[in-house]
């Protein structure tokens, strides 16, 4: 994978990521089934889309993550002023 897709990837918002890993489940699934099949002429594309996946769900968990430290920080910060 190139850096610029890396860089496209960390850019994207959550739903925007929560859609292409849907759509490349879908392709994996139909890679699967063209191997099956015996249409399959190159195998590697199954791997590299595997690994699309996991990446993809990597920058999904740590999208998640900030968002989630944005709210316990906006959170506790609200709360020292309070008292």
């Amino acid at each position: 994978m190139k850096r610029d897709e890396l860089r496209k990837l960390k850019d994207k918002t959550v739903p925007e990521l929560q859609k292409d890993l849907t759509a490349a489940r879908e392709e994996l699934r139909v890679l699967k089934f063209d191997l099956t099949a015996g249409k399959a002429k190159n195998i590697r594309t199954i791997t590299e889309t595997k690994k699309r996946i996991a990446r993809i769900m990597t920058f999904l968990r740590q999208a998640q993550d900030g968002e989630r430290s944005r709210t316990i920080i906006a959170e506790k910060s609200k709360t020292n002023n309070n008292g």
